[in-house]
């Protein structure tokens, strides 16, 4: 009775177990349909409905990937793409799911990380064209920013050097300026210093010193005046009769 018991257990686990795998099938059909039409957000509804069926589904955690991706949602996409490379898969799958890194980090504009995606996908299946191409193309991408990153920089020193050249030019132009104003300002105290050399300051006592003279010269005058008055008057008048 128990080991007919146990049969029927393990029979009813089996159906369970067929009928989600059959449930986890039919939405990734489902995904699959909506996929190839274009319709990108509910293909991945349908393949998420697919991993709560079965968790571990590898088809359907792949699609996913690819649903994100389409959706430009690169960053989920990443992360979809970099936890499946953590499971144990054939060469072949894990070589899918590099390429499919390689492609989000590109056009996420992670040139280096996809360099390292395509070859860790070129190391699983070293045969894969489109991987070849796709890694000559990051390549490309990356010299050519590179290429751009140091011309940049030239720039910058140029733009750099330009104006210190400028700002030298502005101050070598101040101090010319400047020094123009110092020279004009001194040939003005140098005029002002010879006008007052030609004009000197006449002291105090210089000035009764020319007073007293001048007094002086005044009383001779008087006293040849009055001597004159005197020989004029004693001079005697001869009449001509």
């Amino acid at each position: 009775m128990k080991r007919r018991n146990s049969i029927l257990l393990i029979i009813l686990a089996l159906l369970a177990v067929n009928t989600f795998a059959q449930q986890e099938r039919k939405y990734i059909r489902k995904g699959n349909k909506e996929f190839e039409k274009g319709n990108f957000d509910d293909s991945e509804v349908f393949y998420r409905k697919a991993i709560d069926k079965k968790d571990d589904s590898y088809n359907a955690s792949f699609n996913i990937g690819d649903a994100l991706y389409k959706q430009e949602k690169y960053d989920d996409a990443i992360n979809q793409f970099s936890d499946l490379t953590n499971k144990e898969l054939t060469k072949e799958d894990k070589a899918k799911i590099y390429h499919n890194l390689g492609n989000a980090l590109l056009n996420n504009k992670k040139i280096k990380e996809s360099i390292e995606a395509y070859k860790h996908a070129l190391r699983n299946n070293p045969s894969d064209m489109e991987t070849k191409y796709n890694l000559a193309y990051a390549q490309k991408l990356l010299a050519q920013q590179q290429k751009q990153d140091q011309n940049q920089d030239q720039n910058k020193d140029k733009n750099k050097d330009k104006n210190k050249d400028q700002n030298q030019k502005k101050n070598d132009d101040q101090q010319d300026k400047d020094q123009q104003q110092q020279d004009q300002k001194d040939q003005q105290q140098d005029k002002n210093q010879q006008q007052k050399q030609q004009q000197p300051d006449i002291s105090k006592q210089n000035a009764e010193r020319i007073l007293q003279a001048l007094a002086n010269d005044e009383k001779k005058t008087q006293q040849k005046v009055k001597e004159q008055k005197a020989k004029a008057a004693k001079v005697k008048v001869i009449k001509n009769w």
